[in-house]
Parts: structure tokens; sequence; C-alpha cells
């Protein structure tokens, strides 16, 4: 065996690995009609499973905490793909409203990237990293009875400080 048909088939290997890497972080490649057995074969356990009405179910893919991707993928009565979102997007948190629950948050925009107890307000905050043109992540705080009761954008504490916009 040549050197170059050495280095041809490592490159081949590394991009089988980078396809089969590129498979598990995201639902890209399944198509509709997958089964659910197949979609977790290729995208590993999921983080949530929440009912939908006929039966079906919503997956929850949370690619936290250091990850800007919460995938979530609709499944029918029969267990079959019917269709995938990234969710962590501005238009979806606009759809989160004072009083709404933690389930609804839930369900919306699955598991935050990081969860924090204010004690002196007695409430919950949630934020969530999503790919933001600047660094910033989506905040959502919740009262003692799971009710959200503020929601907003705020620094990111991971990104470095050049780049902020403030």
């Amino acid at each position: 065996m040549t050197f170059p048909a050495t280095l041809h088939r490592a490159a081949a290997a590394a991009a089988v690995c980078l396809l089969a890497a590129c498979q598990a972080y995201s639902p890209g490649g399944l198509k509709p009609g997958t089964t659910r057995a197949q979609a977790e074969a290729g995208m590993g356990p999921p983080t949530a499973s929440y009912p939908l009405a006929g039966g079906g179910q919503q997956v929850e893919y949370a690619r936290g905490p250091f990850g800007k991707h919460t995938y979530m993928l609709a499944f029918d009565a029969a267990g079959r793909l019917t269709g995938s979102e990234q969710v962590l997007t501005e238009a979806n948190f606009a759809r989160i409203a004072l009083g709404q629950s933690r389930d609804d948050v839930l369900r919306a925009i699955g598991h935050p990237s990081e969860v924090r107890r204010l004690g002196y307000q007695k409430r919950m905050l949630w934020s969530y990293r999503y790919d933001a043109l600047f660094c910033i992540w989506y905040q959502v705080s919740f009262d003692t009875a799971w009710q959200v009761v503020d929601t907003g954008y705020g620094p990111d504490p991971l990104c470095d400080h050049d780049e902020r916009p403030w």
C-alpha cells in the first residue's frame, strides 16, 4: 500500500466519522416514517418525551448545556417520524407568555442550559443558549407555582467580554 492510498483511506474514514457525528447531533438525516427506535439508535436517548394529541409523542433532544440547539421530533401513534424542528429560535421564544406553566415551556423549547435559584425573589431562572448574532442567551423566570413571570435576554457568561455588543 502506498502512502497516498493510506492517506486517502484515512480521509475517507474521517469523513464517515464526521457524518456519523452530525447524525448523532441533529435529526437532519432522518426521513419521515423513520421509527422512534431508529431515531434513538442514531441520536441516542432523548432528554424528554411529551404526549401529543392522537397518541403520538414529541421527543426532545436538548444539546446543552454548552450546545445551542434543541431538537423536537414528532412521532405519530404508530411511532413513525412526522417532522422535526430546532426550537431554540427567537420566534419560539416570542411565544413564551407570562402565566404559562413550566410544562408549557418544556414542550415549546425544551430543557434549559442552566437553572438557577433566585432566593431573594423566590424564583427559578432558566437560561437557554442558542445561535444568536451577539453573545446572549434567552431567560425565563418562574414563580413558586411554576408560572412564567418574566422573560428576556441576558449576556451569556461563557462568552468573551470582547464578543459582547456592550
